[in-house]
Parts: structure tokens; sequence; C-alpha cells
């Protein structure tokens, strides 16, 4: 399988100039390209260019005056920009064709995700980036540098090896300035000895992830830890004056800020994925509608848990480890049925942490019972002796949903 090993780069100022400019010279051909599709769409071919048509436009345009500057960066990372149009108008054709089949199925299952049309690139988007292929000839030194084509040997900090030899590099350049080096290279999957454990896990808020065997994992809240230090930032931004230089360097320690929160984010994902998935034979997670939860006034914090990243991070490892790894809809009932007897009690609102069952009287955590009945769900044999708790005032189970602004039944009279 194939896996993306980003690595942190530190160009020299003259290899900074020479990033700017491929990054430009990659930004214009993507965009005179989006421009000729949109002109013969204009004129009634239905974006009838081909790849190879562009790809000649784009040899044409570097014999003329005004595209004459195209010819001081690699060839390979202008043949990429086209291609990468491409692909954006192949997602955008294939998820229009997936749309249309799931209307005319009756709208079954559920909706396929949606690409919309290629926008153009500005030099003031927060990342800019081009990509190196084998056929341009970029190399690892001897030394660790990185040899990239009309850029030079750029440094490199290498916080692990590769595991294979890669088949092509992208630099990036974020919103910080900050310049990476994204490897594709080949991942030959090795199984762990096996883990008899099987765990179902349970995502939120006050706890990042409750695991079936009764551990809880406290969300880290990275930005709303930082949400103090970015407040300053921010301020201090907004009193700069439009275009100054000033302003430009206010912007950098935002981006800055904001940086440090998803890289530690991002970080902490990437370690308790790894041990979960190194611990247990077999994980399942709830397939959450992020999208939905976003629009509710805990939006802030949905985004700031980051929960696709995370199933993602368990979903690739599992397939790389030999692991098993189970999604569940989201709709599957798991805070409303009794992970002992299997009775379904009903909808209960969110401030209740713990109820007892009315069928066994067993007292159930409202977190670790729905961990277990997300592993039972996918199929995973899992014991539920974890998910009673301490004894305490019989508290039945509400019939009603929690909501945002509960609307009051009005009874018969």
């Amino acid at each position: 399988m194939q896996l993306r090993y980003s690595y942190r780069l530190y160009p020299a100022p003259g290899q900074r100039s020479a990033l700017a400019r491929a990054f430009g010279c990659a930004r214009v051909v993507f965009n005179d390209g989006l421009r000729a599709r949109q002109d013969a769409h204009a004129a009634g071919l239905a974006y009838n260019i081909t790849g190879a048509e562009l790809s000649a436009a784009l040899t044409t345009a570097k014999g003329t005056e005004a595209r004459a500057w195209l010819g001081e960066v690699s060839a390979v990372i202008l043949q990429q920009s086209v291609a990468d149009l491409n692909t954006a108008y192949r997602r955008f054709f294939d998820s229009r064709k997936a749309l249309r089949e799931w209307q005319a199925a009756g709208r079954k299952g559920p909706k396929p995700p949606e690409a919309g049309l290629p926008r153009f690139k500005s030099r003031k988007d927060r990342r800019q980036a081009v990509r190196f292929t084998a056929s341009s000839r970029f190399r690892v030194l001897p030394g660790g540098r990185l040899r990239l084509p009309k850029i030079g040997d750029v440094q490199v900090r290498w916080s692990r090896d590769l595991p294979s030899a890669p088949s092509s590099v992208t630099v990036i350049m974020d919103a910080a300035g900050r310049y990476f080096a994204s490897f594709v290279v080949e991942a030959t999957p090795a199984a762990l000895p096996g883990a008899g454990p099987v765990t179902g896990i349970d995502l939120g808020l006050t706890h990042f992830a409750v695991l079936s065997d009764g551990t809880k994992i406290a969300s880290p809240r990275f930005l709303r830890r930082a949400e103090r230090k970015l407040r300053r930032a921010q301020r201090s931004l907004s009193r700069k004056q439009d275009g100054s230089r000033n302003r430009d360097k206010a912007r950098v320690k935002v981006a800055r800020a904001h940086g440090r929160v998803a890289d530690a984010r991002r970080e902490f994902c990437h370690q308790l994925s790894t041990a979960l998935i190194r611990d247990n034979q077999a994980v399942a997670v709830e397939d959450l509608c992020v999208k939905g939860l976003a629009r509710t006034r805990l939006a802030k914090s949905v985004h700031d848990a980051g929960w696709p990243a995370f199933t993602a991070m368990l979903e690739y490892k599992a397939r790389l480890c030999g692991r098993e790894f189970h999604r569940i809809g989201r709709f599957e009932p798991t805070s409303q049925v009794c992970s002992a007897c299997r009775v379904k009690d009903g909808p209960k609102p969110l401030h209740i942490r713990a109820w007892q069952c009315q069928a066994c009287g067993a007292w159930l955590d409202r977190d670790i019972n729905a961990a277990v009945n997300v592993a039972k769900a996918a199929g995973l044999a899992v014991t539920a002796c974890r998910a009673q708790v301490r004894p305490g005032p019989r508290v039945p189970a509400q019939r009603r949903e929690a909501g945002t602004h509960p609307k009051p039944r009005r009874e018969a009279a």
C-alpha cells in the first residue's frame, strides 16, 4: 500500500525564491488550463479538452514571449499541474454520475459525496504546492539533503527513515511559511503478533474516546487551551493596516499559532491510534455525522476533537498491521440498548450519564455501554461486565431525546 511520509524542509533564501517561482508557474499553468476548459464549455463543447491538448498548449505557450518564463522551472511540475486539473474534473464528473445513480435508485443508502468544479488558484492561498515525480530525477543525497531540479539541495530534518524509494515528492508551503516534503512510498503490510483483546470505541467531547473495557481517554481540547493566545494574535492582526508589512507579520503569527494547534492534535491522534492498533486485534468505531454535528452550538468543540482524522488513522494502520477495523452505521442505537440484555430502553437526554436498565436492572455507564454496543454491532465478542457502574439512586431512563431548543408537546385535554 502507498503511504505518505512528511518531513520539514529548511530551504536557503535563494532556494525559497526558486520555490516561489515554481509555485507561481504551476499556479499559472493550472489557471490557464481551467480558463481554456471554461471557454470550451461556454462555446458549447462541454469541457471537451483532453489532457494531451492541454499539454500541447503548454508546450506552445512556453515558446511565446508572454510565457517564456515558464522554462525557468522544471517541466515536470508544470505537467503535474495539468494532471491535477484533469483529476479535479474527473472527480467532479464522477461525483455527478454517482449522484444521478443515487437519485435514480430512489435515494437509497447514504448520499454520495459531492465534488465541486475546480476553482482558480491565487498567490494568496494559504497552501502552495508543487510535485516532482521520478522522471524529474529528484533524489536524496547521502548527506541527507534533498536534491530538487532547478531548486538545489535542500536541507531536510529526517525524523524517520523512508521504508522504500519514493515515487514522488510534493513540496508544500503552508500559511505560516513552513516548508514540507511529502514523499509517496510503497509500504509492505507487516502483520503484528496476534493480540487477544477486541475494542469498541465511543467518541465524544468530554472524553475523546471511551473503550469497551472501561478505559476513558480525556479530550485534550487543543483549540480551547490555545484560545487566549489565538485571540491575542488575531486582535493584533485586526489592528494592522491592510497591505502593510506589519500586517503580513501578524498574519504569519496567527498562522503559526493555528499550526501548532493542528500539529499537537495530529500527534495526539497518531499516538493514540498506534497504541490501539498495537494492543487490540480488532477495533470498531461509529460512523459519526461530523458535518451535521458541526451545524450545532457545539461546532467548535466538534472540529477541535478531530474525529475523522483519528478514524482514518485507525483504518489505514489496521490494514498495515493486519488488524481488523470495523465502522458501524451512524443510526445504530448504541446509547439506547442495554449491553447486558440487549433490550432497547429508548433515547435519553445528554445529562443522563448513568442509567438502570428497566429489563434486567443492570446499572450502566452511558459511554462505556455505547462502546460495548459499538463492538457488538460490529460482530465482535466483548463482555459487558465493565459497562456496569456503582449502584445509586434509581433514575428511570427518559424517553425524550435531547435537543437544542426542545418544544414541549401539548397534552390533550
